[in-house]
C-alpha cells in the first residue's frame, strides 16, 4: 500500500505546486479508494477511485507546467533533424 500512496500522495504534491492551494488533501477509504478534498473536513471533490484513475484526475485538475527547454536543447535538436 505505501506505494500506492506514495504515487498519489507525488500527484497531490504536484497540483499543490502547480495551483498554489496547499490545502489539498487525500484520504484513503478501507477498501483502497482515494479521494480529494480542498481542504481537512470539506466536502470530497470526487468519488473514490482507484489509484490509475485518481493520479489521472488530479492531473487534470491543472495543467502541468511547460517544460523548460535550453539552448543546447534546441541545438540538440537541431543536429538530429540533419541526419
Amino acid at each position: 500500500m505505501s506505494g500506492r500512496a506514495t504515487r498519489a500522495t507525488t500527484a497531490i504534491d504536484r497540483l499543490k505546486n502547480r495551483t498554489g492551494n496547499q490545502k489539498y488533501s487525500m484520504s484513503v477509504t478501507g477498501s483502497g479508494h482515494f479521494f480529494l478534498s480542498e481542504g481537512a473536513g470539506n466536502p470530497p471533490l470526487n468519488a473514490p477511485m482507484e489509484l490509475d484513475e485518481f493520479v489521472a484526475f488530479v492531473n487534470s485538475i491543472a495543467p502541468p507546467a511547460p517544460k523548460r527547454v535550453s539552448k543546447l536543447d534546441i541545438a540538440f535538436e537541431k543536429q538530429l533533424t540533419k541526419k
